[in-house]
């Protein structure tokens, strides 16, 4: 359970949003009323003694899995209260800083995170590229690129079971590229990214 310093532990997220979900319905947060009340200061101090908790986690683990248990109950206070954040590298500092501490870029960049185990969505855009049987690749682009070395590693692999070209659409630096392999060698060149 637990967490260095800039590192997201998964499990400890989870215990951490199980405990609040049991606190949330054992105090009656929730409901209409809670969600239309807008002072700070009455949410802080809601408390209708319901002990709705346990079985609410109980409910909860039966019904949610781990994306749609963090899209329901990952909450704005909740973020507040864990002091969530999203970072990355800024190259004109040479060091990683906070991004945002925005609930929504938070909640989003932890969905992410979960779909597909945080790999790459690629798909295929064509079968018959460019009328020669190659295979053309699209990186669904979500904002955050394509490690190069490993991107080109799973073409050549790609490549030796297609048994023809194979390329690759993808964004690096917000431009338009496309990787190719032919015969185990990579080449670049600049692409429509749409």
């Amino acid at each position: 359970m637990a967490t260095a310093p800039g590192r997201l532990n998964p499990y400890k997220l989870g215990v951490e949003l199980y405990r609040n979900v049991e606190e949330r319905w054992n105090k009656g947060q929730f409901g209409k009323d809670w969600d239309e009340c807008d002072n700070m200061e009455t949410k802080r101090n809601w408390d209708l003694r319901t002990g709705l908790g346990r079985q609410k986690i109980f409910e909860v683990r039966r019904l949610y899995n781990d994306i749609t248990f963090l899209d329901e109950f990952f909450t704005l206070e909740f973020c507040i209260e864990q002091k969530f954040y999203t970072f990355g590298f800024q190259e004109r500092t040479g060091n990683w800083e906070i991004m945002s501490r925005e609930f929504k870029k938070v909640k989003d960049q932890l969905l992410k995170m979960l779909t597909n185990r945080g790999q790459p969505v690629i798909v295929v855009e064509d079968g018959n590229f460019e009328n020669r049987s190659e295979l053309l690749l699209r990186h669904v682009h979500e904002g955050t690129d394509l490690d190069g070395s490993q991107a080109r590693d799973t073409l050549r692999n790609v490549a030796k079971l297609w048994t023809r070209p194979v390329s690759l659409l993808t964004k690096v630096d917000n431009k338009g590229k496309i990787l190719r392999c032919e015969d185990g060698n990579i080449s670049e060149r600049s692409a429509e990214y749409a």
